[in-house]
């Protein structure tokens, strides 16, 4: 009120004063000027695409991890590793392999268990060199011998292993004992056992015919059907997998690849000397029956595969026993029996009996033959017959037969158009024994050779019998000995010079012992040797000799073999 009454009250110059100052005072009281916010231009909304509902995605199917691992346990055989090895090597997409014994998905172990079926079995093989004596070892003696104190026949013969046959049957029969077995390579155990007399024990299938293969507890790994359950250096195998059984079917092999002894893979041959089933032989089984002679020793020649008999005498329908002396021989019909009884399968025709009664007797003999299925070698129907190989496969084992007669009569050999014995030609037949050798098959070559009444071969006939082995020959046999001859291994070759006679009237001392040789071919090689020495009583009957008997024969025999040049 009092800034109106001295405006109003003003004069004229003080009146634009006051105007100038009301002006001022006015803008100062006078609120502030707003600008007006400008109105927006509307856009339209953009169109919303509506937003699909996702898809549920199925989890991915669950693959299988691999490749799986897969190793051998403590103490599983070195061949059975490797086989299992092998078997990995074919399927890297599933497996792979791990060294050790450390923990693999799947394990192949040395002991079958309750969750792991039996998958094989591997086979130790007690062994001492050749031309040792004993046959049989008690189990006890081998296994206070493994523990340190030797017994029995180890007191003399130190027992030797290699180091992963010690590791192997430490599972089975326990760590050794510090005086147990000796340790020593596989590529000087032979060498060592025949400097220290010792025996070995070996994988079988590591065998070689210049180890003599020992029983135990009566139990031989020669011998078709062994009581393998019963046998103690039997290591059984079982692979298994906890958490991935499934795998097991993909890591495929064979249904024998952990077994080391295959019976399929094995072979038999019963080798025989003499045969002649005439003079006072011929009267005798008159008297005691055609198969009285060969009772005792049935099971060792028809428990082969093959049994091998050298008949030097053809059979002749009239036939009728002539006195001892003649040399003149033939058999009755009816003898044939003996043969069938111990289970005759492959006849040697090298004989210098066989056309003693002129050539019909033989023609008549190969009739005989034929109806049995017996085959033959060493003598034939005419020359190409006499002098061709009998070739045999059985499994994985190819066998040749040769074999010819160098002594004669002209009269007993075949030609071109009758039947006989092979006449030699020892070039042409060594060529034939390369050639089947060459053709992967094994010779088993036979010599008529000149009778001579001693136990050691002339010097012409070490150098014949050798010139064959190193042509190839595998074996090597005299058939013509009466009297036994001694044996030898030429480097790789068995020879035995002559085996005596199986079925003969010859009753003197030094013609009673026989060998019956038992050869062992193991998936396409020779194995072993098995010798059964026998012995005559009467005028033929033959029987296995005891102990006491064989013991020093053999010693005299072994102490004659050939030393190698």
């Amino acid at each position: 009120m009092i800034m109106q009454s001295r405006v109003r009250c003003s004069s004229s110059r003080r009146t634009w004063t006051g105007l100038l100052l009301l002006i001022v005072v006015l803008s100062a009281c006078a609120p502030p000027t707003v600008n007006p916010t400008p109105t927006p231009t509307r856009t339209p909304h953009p169109t919303l695409t509506p937003t699909p509902s996702p898809t549920a995605t199925p989890p991915p199917t669950p693959t299988p991890a691999f490749p799986v691992s897969v190793g051998c346990a403590e103490g599983v055989p070195a061949g059975a590793c490797t086989r299992l090895q092998e078997s990995v090597a074919a399927h890297p997409e599933h497996f792979v392999w791990l060294e050790g014994n450390g923990s693999t998905t799947l394990t192949l172990a040395a002991q079958a268990d309750s969750g792991a079926p039996l998958q094989g079995r591997w086979i130790f093989a007690l062994a001492a060199p050749f031309f040792t004596i004993e046959d049989d070892v008690d189990v006890l003696d081998l296994l206070s011998t493994w523990q340190g104190t030797p017994t029995g026949p180890f007191i003399e013969h130190p027992l030797l292993v290699t180091v992963a046959t010690q590791a192997a049957l430490s599972t089975l029969l326990g760590a050794p004992g510090p005086e147990g077995p000796r340790v020593t390579g596989m590529d000087t155990l032979f060498t060592e056992a025949a400097a220290q007399e010792g025996w070995a024990i070996m994988p079988f299938d590591q065998l070689n015919a210049q180890w003599k293969v020992l029983d135990i507890d009566g139990i031989s790994l020669l011998a078709r059907d062994a009581a393998l359950d019963a046998y103690p250096l039997a290591i059984p195998l079982s692979l298994n997998s906890a958490t991935r059984p499934e795998t097991l079917p993909l890591l495929e092999f064979s249904a024998d690849a952990f077994y080391n002894r295959n019976e399929d893979l094995m072979t038999i041959v019963a080798m025989t000397g003499v045969t002649a089933m005439t003079r006072a032989f011929a009267s005798w089984m008159e008297q005691q029956g055609y198969t009285y002679a060969a009772e005792p020793i049935r099971d060792i020649l028809i428990t082969a595969d093959f049994t091998h008999i050298s008949n030097e005498v053809s059979f002749k329908p009239d036939c009728v026993p002539e006195p001892s002396g003649t040399m003149s021989f033939c058999s009755a019909d009816g003898y044939i029996e003996l043969l069938e009884y111990v289970g005759t399968d492959i006849v040697e025709l090298t004989g210098n009996h066989l056309a003693d009664k002129g050539l019909e007797p033989i023609r008549h003999s190969f009739d005989l033959y034929r109806e049995r299925g017996w085959q033959w070698f060493g003598g034939g129907e005419n020359l190409v017959d006499a002098t061709r190989p009998l070739t045999i496969t059985h499994g994985p084992n190819r066998l040749a037969f040769i074999g010819c007669n160098p002594i004669g009569p002209a009269y007993d050999w075949a030609t071109e158009d009758s039947p006989g014995s092979a006449p030699c030609d020892y070039e042409a037949m060594k060529q034939t024994v390369t050639q089947l050798r060459d053709a992967g098959y094994l010779p088993i070559v036979t010599l008529q050779y000149l009778e001579t009444e001693q136990y050691y071969p002339t010097a012409q006939q070490i150098r014949d019998f050798r010139a064959f082995a190193d042509a190839g020959a595998v074996v090597m046999q005299g058939s013509q000995a009466h009297q036994v001859q001694t044996m030898e291994f030429y480097n790789d070759t068995f020879i035995h010079y002559g085996l005596g006679n199986l079925f003969f009237d010859q009753n003197w001392i030094e013609a009673r012992p026989n060998f019956i040789d038992r050869l062992v071919f193991y998936d396409g090689r020779l194995l072993s040797v098995d010798l059964f020495p026998t012995t005559m009583e009467a005028y033929g009957r033959r029987r296995s000799m005891t102990p006491e008997e064989a013991r020093p024969f053999l010693e005299m025999i072994y102490e004659l073999s050939p030393q190698l040049p």
